[in-house]
C-alpha cells in the first residue's frame, strides 16, 4: 500500500493557468510577455555590467542596486519557463518537484528583494542623516555581510514552505489559477489539515515583507524629519531627489505583493482575474 501511495504521490501534476477565456489569443498575449522578459533581462544585465566595470560606481548605493538586479534576474528565470510555456506552447502541466522548486525559489527571491530594498532605505537614511559617517558605516566588507544575511534569511524563512507541503497527498482539483506555482493555492489542494502551513505562510509574510515595509516606512519618517529641518530649499529638494527612484521601486514591489497576499487569503468564489493580473504585475513589473 505504501508503494502505491508513493507512486500516486510522485505522479501528481499540477495544471497552470494563463488568462481564462483568452486561450485563442495566447500566442498574441505572449508577445508583450516576451518583450517584458527580454527588456528586463537585458536591462538588469547591463546594470550589472556597468557597475562591475566602472570603478567609480563601486559605492554602497550602486552595490545595493546590483544586488537588486541579481534578485530580479533570479525571479525572471524562476518564472519564465512556465509563463512563456503556457502562452507559446500551451504547456500547462508542471510536475510536483518542479512546482516545489518554484515554491522555494520564488518566495526566497522575493524575500531577498524585500531585504535589499530595506538595505537601500538604510543607505539613504545614513547618507542623509549621517553624511560624515557614511563611508565609515557602509564599508565594502559590511555590505558583503549584509548581502549574505539577506540570502540566508530568504532561504531560511521560505525553505520550510515546500518541505511542509511535501508531506501531503494531493487528491483535489490540481488547477493553479496562475502561470506559476503559488503556495496558498497548492496548500489548499492537499487532502490533509493545512492549519500549520496556513499559519507559517502568514508568519513568513509578516516576518519578511510586513517587517521590511514597516522599517522602510520608519526610515523615511526619520529622513523626512531631517530633510524638513534643512533651511535651504534647494538642499532639501536635492536630498529628497536621491530617494525618489527608491520610493518608486518600493511602491512597485510592495503594492501588488501585499494586494496579492490579501486576495489569496480572503477571495472566496469571486473572479480570479484581479488575482491573475496582480500576480503578473508583482512578478514582471518590478524587474522591468
Amino acid at each position: 500500500m505504501s508503494a502505491v501511495n508513493d507512486t500516486k504521490f510522485n505522479s501528481v501534476v499540477f495544471f497552470l493557468t494563463g488568462i481564462p477565456g483568452q486561450e485563442d489569443i495566447h500566442l498574441w498575449i505572449s508577445i508583450p510577455f516576451c518583450f517584458m522578459y527580454a527588456i528586463s533581462i537585458v536591462g538588469n544585465s547591463v546594470i550589472l555590467f556597468i557597475i562591475k566595470t566602472d570603478p567609480s560606481l563601486h559605492e554602497p548605493m550602486y552595490i545595493f542596486l546590483s544586488m537588486l538586479a541579481i534578485a530580479d534576474l533570479g525571479l525572471l528565470i524562476a518564472t519564465m519557463p512556465t509563463i512563456l510555456g503556457i502562452y507559446l506552447f500551451n504547456s500547462r502541466e508542471i510536475s510536483l518537484d518542479a512546482c516545489f522548486t518554484q515554491l522555494l525559489f520564488i518566495p526566497s527571491l522575493q524575500c531577498i528583494e524585500s531585504s535589499v530594498l530595506l538595505l537601500m532605505a538604510f543607505d539613504r537614511f545614513i547618507a542623509i542623516c549621517y553624511p560624515l559617517r557614511y563611508a565609515s558605516i557602509l564599508t565594502l566588507p559590511r555590505i558583503g555581510k549584509m548581502g549574505l544575511v539577506c540570502v540566508l534569511r530568504g532561504v531560511a524563512v521560505t525553505l520550510p514552505l515546500p518541505i511542509l507541503l511535501k508531506r501531503f497527498r494531493y487528491c483535489r482539483d490540481n488547477v493553479v489559477s496562475h502561470s506559476y506555482c503559488v503556495h496558498n493555492e497548492v496548500m489548499k489542494m492537499a487532502c490533509s489539515d493545512i492549519t500549520v502551513n496556513n499559519i507559517y505562510g502568514l508568519f513568513t509574510k509578516l516576518l519578511t515583507m510586513g517587517l521590511d515595509s514597516l522599517l522602510i516606512f520608519l526610515s523615511y519618517v526619520m529622513i523626512l524629519k531631517i530633510v524638513l529641518s534643512i533651511t535651504s530649499h534647494t538642499e532639501c529638494l536635492r536630498a529628497l531627489n536621491t530617494c525618489v527612484s527608491h520610493l518608486c521601486a518600493v511602491l512597485l514591489f510592495y503594492t501588488p505583493a501585499i494586494g496579492l497576499s490579501v486576495i489569496h487569503r480572503f477571495r472566496e468564489g469571486s473572479s480570479p482575474m484581479p488575482e491573475i493580473i496582480l500576480g503578473y504585475i508583482s512578478m514582471l513589473v518590478p524587474p522591468l
